[in-house]
């Protein structure tokens, strides 16, 4: 075989289906396309008419106009932008993939700025195809001289081509749905559509229902123009009332004068804001602008705590403004939305090559026109270029929390329980930002104080537990425990978000010195009596004893019992459980794994702590055969679980009976003593 070059051709019966059911994975994209292309159409005649080779008359308002028809099942997107001639539509529209944002770019390089233009690719215009079965295009070139142009193609393989009628530069694209699309020329589900992909698109979007009835308003005289429509003019006479006067007549006098208004055909309003707030210079806004736009944009009628206003040139082109919403822990997820644009075109939620992954906690918007798009414009190309923009953003969110701590320590400390579990996220996700935020994490102490992780190891340093710092998970389940550390004068820090237990161990990790100890996890020195040799060998016999007690009266032989002297002879029973071992229920919690025993893994489980100086565990130890010894016991336990935790629905049924029954006995004892 003799060897051959050549080029690929592609064949259009085969890039259809490609087109219609693979390129873009959603169908209301052809609204954002099609419109996008408009506002192409309109950027290029701007750059044009700035470079003197248009001169755009006075009365044109650039715009692009939607007009849907439930009745005909037709949608057309117009708009008065550039246009084209018949040879141009044999180029960009006949031929599939040759952009003409390309062209005019490759044309005009050295004068026009490419930013601007949105279109790169050249398909946008066949998307059109994934919801019509018959596609009209009318277009005229703004060239002097140049002739409309009609283009027809049905199911896109086959296309007509005539002279046309239209007037007026631009193009108008029509479509006549097919069934399962007839959706989209509903007036409501276009506007939701088109608000949510061309919120914020350069040019005035108008949307009109050609199968509804007119719309009216009526307006003040002094506030008619040229462009409105008079339907009716409508006259108020004055009204009039008669007054009686200090001398007794009486007089008509005028109370409102006669007045002329106008009923006027509902002037048209743009659904889109073509001047969205982030190209705006920080300097320029004002703190309710910001929340407003944040109400719009996101439908969150919470006020945000603070934001991020992002304005850079160099080396990328980015701007954006992110907000830290509050958010409440019970009900919502830790889930925000970032909203990416390019050139004020909406590309898609969340797109974590961009968004760092910590950051879409947030809400927010970021326009980037240098993002590397692929063809189908909602999807990034694989570039090093995208990491840079990441890190960009993630920068600038460290400087603006770091800054913040250093400079208004105050509101830092006010937002800290709510934008916690950002910081804690980003410092897992990214060791940068960790590194940038490590001396401003901080913790709130049991007086409602908050200190820094120094600030910690010191105080914890001053109580003789150095290089330990106590923890609170559950306020309410260890209100035991703190208010034992608060009568010795020790102190521990709150950490009681979800994400706190992998950020320990994630200090931990980081703080090779430091050791986070939850508060129940063991009883501290400073809580025990202090105790000769002596004194212990001799309690030893007792606490045998007591052990011995308490596993046969709770059936549970593999018991763990501790008996100390407690300062607090009012505290008779306590249960800790070991670090490791609440770290790893934590962890098989985390998993799905619950009710799988601890110890399997090395880690022990409860331990239950009897206080030696207690009247009642003296009773016990002193009347261990007594008939209610058993009941005793199981009331203790419960007890410190209940101080602990909560019990199983089983064990308070029984606690509850059990509770009931002393306090018969003990009405009983009060019968007797009478």
């Amino acid at each position: 075989m003799a060897a051959k070059t050549g080029s690929l051709s592609i064949n259009s019966e085969n890039i259809f289906p490609i087109i219609k059911k693979w390129l873009y994975s959603d169908h209301d994209i052809f609204y954002r396309e099609l419109i996008s292309n408009g506002c192409d159409a309109i950027t290029k005649l701007k750059k044009l008419e700035l470079m003197g080779e248009f001169v755009k008359p006075e009365e044109l308002g650039y715009k692009i106009q939607v007009t849907v028809d439930s009745n005909a099942k037709t949608i057309s997107v117009e708009d008065n932008g550039i246009g084209m001639t018949a040879e141009e539509v044999e180029e960009y529209i006949n031929q599939i993939a040759f952009s003409g944002a390309q062209d005019f770019l490759e044309k005009y390089k050295d004068k026009a700025n490419e930013d601007q233009i949105i279109g790169h690719f050249g398909l946008g215009f066949y998307s059109a195809f994934m919801v019509a079965d018959r596609v009209v295009i009318d277009t005229l070139s703004y060239k002097e001289g140049a002739k409309p142009v009609h283009w027809e193609s049905e199911g896109g393989t086959e296309f007509a081509m005539d002279e046309g009628d239209k007037t007026g530069n631009g193009t108008r694209i029509t479509l006549y749905l097919n069934e399962d699309s007839n959706e989209f020329c509903n007036e409501y589900r276009a506007r939701e559509v088109i608000q949510k992909y061309c919120a914020f698109m350069p040019v005035e979007i108008f949307l009109d229902n050609a199968s509804a009835e007119p719309q009216y308003e009526t307006i003040e005289k002094d506030e008619l123009t040229e462009k409105d429509t008079i339907v009716e003019t409508v006259i108020e006479e004055a009204k009039t009332e008669e007054k009686e006067n200090e001398d007794g007549t009486k007089e008509t006098v005028e109370i409102s004068p006669r007045t002329e208004k106008y009923k006027i055909l509902k002037r048209p309003v743009a659904l889109n804001d073509i001047n969205p707030l982030w190209n705006k210079h920080p300097n320029e806004c004002t703190e309710e602008e910001y929340k407003e736009f944040y109400r719009k944009v996101f439908m969150d009628f919470k006020e945000p705590l603070f934001w991020i206003h992002l304005n850079m040139d160099y080396p990328f082109n980015l701007k954006g403004i992110l907000y830290f919403p509050k958010i409440n822990m019970e009900y919502e997820s830790l889930e925000g939305t970032i909203k990416l644009y390019n050139n004020q075109v909406f590309i898609a939620d969340n797109i974590k090559e961009v968004i760092p992954e910590f950051l879409m906690l947030l809400k927010g918007v970021i326009d980037c026109p240098d993002l590397p798009l692929n063809v189908s414009r909602s999807a990034l190309q694989n570039d090093g270029f995208v990491k840079k923009i990441s890190d960009y953003i993630t920068k600038k969110v460290a400087d603006k929390l770091s800054g913040m701590c250093k400079t208004d320590r105050e509101t830092y400390e006010k937002y800290w329980d709510d934008i916690a579990p950002f910081i804690k996220f980003g410092c897992l996700k990214d060791d940068k930002f960790a590194d940038k935020m490590d001396e401003y994490i901080i913790f709130k102490n049991l007086e409602g104080k908050y200190l820094t992780l120094k600030d910690c190891e010191e105080r914890a340093k001053e109580e003789n537990h150095e290089n330990k710092i106590f923890y609170v998970t559950d306020e309410k389940e260890q209100s035991q425990y703190i208010n034992m550390f608060k009568q010795e004068g020790m102190d521990a820090v709150y950490m009681t978000q979800n994400i706190d237990s992998p950020f320990i161990n994630f200090l931990e990790q980081k703080n090779e010195n430091v050791k986070f100890l939850a508060i129940n996890s063991d009883l501290s020195d400073s809580f025990k009596e202090e105790m000769t040799e002596e004194a212990r060998e001799a309690m030893k016999g007792d606490a045998d004893a007591l052990t011995e007690v308490f596993k046969k009266a709770l059936g549970n032989d593999k018991l763990e019992v501790k008996v100390e002297k407690l300062k607090n002879e009012a505290v008779s029973s306590m249960i800790t459980v070991s670090e490791d071992s609440r770290r790893m229920q934590e962890m098989m919690k985390m998993y799905t794994m619950p009710g799988m025993d601890p110890s399997m893994f090395g880690a022990g489980g409860e331990t239950l702590v009897l206080n030696y100086n207690n009247k009642l565990v003296q009773y016990v130890l002193n009347h261990r055969e007594g008939g209610h010894i058993q009941e005793i016991c199981e009331q203790l336990y419960d007890l410190a679980a209940l101080s602990h935790g909560s019990l199983t629905p089983e064990r308070m049924t029984k606690f509850i009976a059990r509770s009931n029954d002393i306090m018969i006995l003990m009405a009983d004892m009060g019968k007797e003593e009478e």
